[in-house]
């Protein structure tokens, strides 16, 4: 599989680098707990936004746009000792073929940055490393790293609508998914009914493309997905706090009621469960391990709501069926809606042809 290459103005690529990369401080204000001791990556601001996955517009074919994101690999060098050559091998195209970087100059002048931009599809993960004079390394910026079957690490991306589970395992999902139903407005019977109606409402393309991303981690539009690709990126300090609190639930639960899976018991037993986390008292809860259950609902609260309502570019709200919620569910005295997104958004979820988000 080739890699489709396409050049990108170094004033792009200096824009993300300038921001993020550039600060010349040496402390680690930015580790929260997701690194080890002096891990460099703790001194970048926002380390998880490399490679940078963007949106990708081509004026010569609409479809494009909507199939694929633009990835851009970018390496710091040295400048007191720099290489000679910089590539990156992947599995976004053959494995062990070498794309180049090339040099990233500011008006002619070089600077510490070398970058590629390849087109890669949506709703794909890939793992990839450095080629830097010939020695294979791990992208020393990106967060992100998974550890294969052979034992070997390599440095990981993932482009938008991707629904393959990174961060949480089978059982925290089911029960990650039982506590969210008492968060979402619509995890009840009128507005569970609503949303099939509007998911049958849909044209066949937007079925096919866009509102299978919600069954593929979850039944409702993809919020245990979207907190899944938080805690990957931007919120990966916060993967412990669900670690820890999600394996207290379980065993809570298992005590509360031990012959039935965790995932499985009653609506009553998580209402409980919710209100005693919602007071900050729970009983078997191991303040030892946590403090505070409540700051950990309130956490999940927040995410909870920001997948399901945030743009499906992220994971969540797959079809836009929050959005469609949020329509119908507020309406003005004259019957219209008061939340009329589909003027606003690109298609395929809205109507409008100027924004391309």
């Amino acid at each position: 599989m080739s890699v489709r290459i396409i050049d990108k103005r170094d004033e792009y690529i200096l824009g993300h680098c300038t921001k993020y990369l550039a600060r010349d401080n040496t402390d680690f204000r930015h580790n929260l707990g997701q690194y080890a001791d002096n891990d460099p990556r703790g001194r970048i601001c926002e380390a998880w936004r490399f490679p940078i996955v963007d949106s990708y517009g081509d004026e010569t074919n609409i479809e494009d746009p909507y199939a694929a994101n633009q990835v851009t690999f970018v390496y710091e060098i040295d400048p007191s000792a720099p290489p000679q050559s910089v590539a990156v091998i992947g599995t976004f195209g053959n494995l062990y073929e070498p794309t180049p970087l090339s040099p990233v100059t500011f008006q002619g002048e070089p600077t510490k940055y070398y970058a590629v931009t390849a087109i890669i599809g949506k709703g794909e993960v890939h793992t990839y490393k450095f080629l830097v004079d010939g020695q294979i390394v791990l992208d020393p910026i990106n967060p992100q790293r998974t550890t294969l079957d052979n034992g070997q690490e390599w440095s990981r991306f993932f482009t938008e609508l991707c629904t393959d589970p990174l961060s949480l395992e089978g059982w925290e999902a089911s029960l990650l998914n039982r506590i969210t139903t008492h968060i979402l407005p619509f995890r009840t019977r009128e507005g569970e009914r609503f949303l099939k109606d509007y998911y049958f409402g849909l044209d066949r393309q937007a079925r096919e493309t866009q509102y299978p991303h919600a069954y593929r981690f979850d039944e409702s539009v993809g919020e245990l997905n979207f907190i899944d690709k938080l805690l990957a990126r931007e919120e990966h300090h916060h993967l412990q706090d669900y670690k820890i609190c999600l394996e207290q639930i379980d065993r809570i639960l298992r005590q509360r009621n031990p012959y039935i899976e965790p995932c499985d018991q009653s609506g009553e037993m998580f209402v409980q469960l919710y209100n005693d986390m919602a007071s900050d008292k729970v009983d078997g809860w191991d303040y030892g391990k946590y403090q505070s259950p409540r700051f950990f609902l309130q956490m999940l609260r927040r995410h909870t709501y920001t997948g399901a309502f945030s743009h499906p570019r992220y994971g969540g709200n797959a079809g836009a069926s929050g959005w469609a919620y949020l329509s119908e569910r507020y309406k003005g005295d004259d019957g219209n809606t008061l939340f009329a997104w589909r003027e606003v958004m690109e298609l395929p979820f809205g109507t409008s042809e100027d924004y391309h988000g």
